[in-house]
């Protein structure tokens, strides 16, 4: 309510300042037209200039704000609005200049000097609405450095808005120089352009449009304002002159270099937005693959929807699944072809005796493409097939089809492999939890669940030379949520990963499935800690039921920085050891769970950070069934105990580290019936 009242007032403090500069500006002009002595002093018009930007500026900075919710479009469509607004009333000032009956005003030089301090308020209304909105996109996902060259810029603006206001004596080399470190510095601000990424094919056109007249408003207003300088200039008349203004230079020129840069940086990003779409949808399908045990009332439907999910992501022309029950019962489910069809490339394939179609090879279509192309009347000149296993069983074959020939690569057959074997681990859950409602043997079939789960945690932690690991999960049901796991991005840089689901039994199970999808569907694009949060909300807010939320932390060591960024969403504080300092710590940061804020505002939750670790330093991970532990007395584990049995034993192995943290919470508890999951991630540094 304040920052509105604010922005009212600055409005208030702009216009009545625009309105005093054009009374005083045309007050002293006539005074020295007349050869008289102006009553006002002939500073002033500049002073009052200078103060109008200012208040202008904090209007436009303070209302922008206010919004929090806006995207990108609405930001570009706020530009186009302002331009238009103002463009049009300039037009309508330029018509009277061509009306019958007019040519008497317009020779007034009054009227040609308010003519010109009424354009220069219009022009400087559309910079500050450009500049502001130029802003909140350039910062967007923004860093230290990018930070400090903002405010530096901002400080410059500043430093030339003052010395304008002062009657210094003419220096050129001066002005030039204060001219040409804010350009260079606007220049390198405008390589800044995160945000394009985040837009899809249609939002991209619509960027293009209104980009495309923001900058034919630029060009028209500097046209515009120039043309009307050399008219009231002509007679040396006026005492605001734009084309000396550091300041409004400035900003001329930084909004049409941004204006500018945006339109081909979009441009040129078109061809590849059908790519960041497609990894979002693959994301999407997996999430659709995993909890299609929840919502589906039969095994026909899971298989439909992995024919359906495939078929999208690949964009394959037709699909086929094949299930064998057994050796009599056979099945078959279509997506864009015929059983007929579909029997008939099957025989096919077996008279021409080929083979290599369902094992793991790199290519699985180089070759099969002229088998296809003798098989007479088929239109399908590719195929990609791959077994569906359950319980390590073969059930059935997956196969795509295209009609154009090696129409698959291995990034798609990478991804088709991990929808099957997701669809093999739905079909196995949905089979086991379907024979325990009808046989009463839940207990036994959440057992041969809970291996399933297992499965999803790592075997082998993916350790460096720079730092060990060791872990440890223990379920308080036969399943539970606890996740986590660790992924090598790259020669210097790993990714770890520890996320708790709310809730216990299956339910958490699953969703625990999902976020392993998400974890290794974008880790493994190097992303950052707190972009990888963002759209792991995204993803899960449309396949988490309300009320459902996931808490995690993720971790990019970098090895070759000697650095850790991390962001944290509502999971426990990382205990971090620093051996330098012999000193233990929580990192206590900002961060809400997954799928507990389902908008796009969910990235204002969402912290960056980063710490530089040494040798023998130690970080211990880990959820809250460890802290909230309690003994027969009722009290809890907690954050002072864990701290001190790391400080136990901070000299010695990380495995070492894990197995005793662990025996002295089973002494605690004095049991080994647990209430909560226990999960530990040891991380120590070499």
């Amino acid at each position: 309510m304040r920052l509105k009242a604010l922005t009212r007032l600055l409005f208030l403090i702009s216009g009545i300042t625009w309105v005093a500069l054009l009374f005083v500006d045309l007050s002293v002009v006539f005074s020295v037209r007349s050869n008289l002595e102006p009553d006002l002093p002939t500073w002033l018009p500049a002073v009052l200039f200078n103060i109008f930007l200012v208040s202008l500026y904090y209007f436009y900075k303070f209302r922008i704000d206010r919004d929090e919710q806006l995207n990108f479009v609405d930001l570009l469509w706020r530009v186009f609005a302002t331009g238009l607004v103002v463009t049009v009333i300039s037009l309508l000032f330029r018509l009277i200049d061509y009306l019958p009956g007019t040519s008497k005003l317009t020779n007034l030089f009054i009227y040609v000097e308010a003519n010109y301090i009424i354009s220069l308020g219009l022009i400087s209304g559309f910079l500050m609405a450009s500049f502001t909105v130029w802003k909140r996109l350039i910062l967007y996902q923004k860093s230290k450095w990018l930070l400090r060259l903002w405010n530096f810029f901002e400080t410059g603006l500043m430093v030339a808005l003052v010395y304008n206001s002062l009657e210094l004596p003419a220096a050129d080399w001066v002005y030039n120089v204060l001219l040409g470190v804010l350009i260079v510095t606007g220049l390198i601000l405008s390589a800044n352009m995160k945000w394009v990424a985040y837009l899809n094919f249609r939002q991209k056109w619509t960027s293009l449009l209104l980009l495309l007249l923001a900058i034919f408003y630029v060009m028209y207003l500097f046209y515009t304002a120039n043309s009307q300088a050399i008219t009231a200039f002509g007679e040396a008349q006026g005492f605001v002159d734009h084309r000396s203004h550091i300041f409004f230079q400035s900003l001329f020129i930084f909004v049409a270099i941004y204006s500018i840069f945006s339109f081909l940086v979009i441009l040129f990003n078109l061809p590849t937005t059908s790519v960041f779409e497609q990894k979002l949808e693959e994301v999407v399908n997996f999430q659709r693959i995993s909890q299609s045990i929840q919502t589906e009332q039969s095994e026909e439907s899971v298989y439909n929807i992995l024919l359906e999910t495939s078929v999208s992501t690949v964009f394959a022309d037709a699909a086929w699944l094949e299930i064998k029950n057994n050796d009599h019962d056979h099945r078959l489910f279509t997506y864009h072809i015929s059983e007929k069809e579909a029997h008939e490339i099957i025989e096919h394939l077996r008279k021409e005796h080929v083979t290599g179609v369902l094992d793991q090879s790199q290519d699985k279509t180089k070759n099969l493409s002229k088998h296809l192309a003798s098989l007479r009347g088929s239109r399908f000149r590719s195929i990609l097939a791959f077994p569906i296993y359950v319980k390590g069983e073969n059930i059935g074959t997956l196969a795509l089809l295209k009609e154009l020939a090696d129409g698959f690569n291995r990034e798609m057959t990478k991804i088709v492999s991990t929808f099957a074997n997701q669809a093999g681990i739905s079909i196995e859950n949905f089979r086991l939890l379907e024979e325990a409602l009808q046989s009463e043997r839940y207990k036994e079939e959440l057992k041969i669940a809970k291996t399933v789960q297992k499965s999803l945690l790592p075997q082998v932690l993916s350790e460096h030379d720079d730092f060990e690991l060791a872990a440890f999960s223990e379920s308080a049901d036969e399943v539970g949520g606890d996740y986590y796991d660790t992924l090598r991005t790259s020669d210097t840089q790993s990714a770890l990963i520890v996320a708790d689901v709310s809730g216990k039994g299956t339910t958490a199970a699953f969703h625990m499935s999902q976020m392993k999808g998400i974890f290794h569907s974008l880790a493994q694009n190097c992303i950052k800690p707190e972009e990888f949060m963002i759209r792991s909300n995204q993803a899960l807010a449309n396949c988490l039921e309300r009320g459902s939320f996931i808490s995690a932390t993720f971790f990019i060591i970098n090895t070759e920085e000697k650095k850790v960024n991390y962001s944290r969403a509502g999971h426990c504080p990382v205990l971090y050891y620093s051996a330098s300092r012999n000193t233990a710590e929580y990192l206590k940061d900002k961060g809400v769970a997954l799928g507990m804020v389902r908008n796009k505002g969910y990235e204002k939750f969402i912290e960056a950070h980063a710490f530089a670790y040494h040798a023998n330093d130690i970080m211990v991970l880990y959820t809250d069934g460890i802290t909230e532990a309690k003994n027969s007395k009722g009290d809890e584990y907690g954050y002072d105990r864990l701290l001190e049995t790391l400080l136990e034993v901070k000299d010695r192995s990380a495995r070492e580290i894990q197995e005793h943290l662990i025996n002295r919470l089973y002494e605690f508890t004095g049991t080994e019936n647990i209430n909560d999951d226990y999960t530990t991630m040891i991380v120590k540094f070499r």
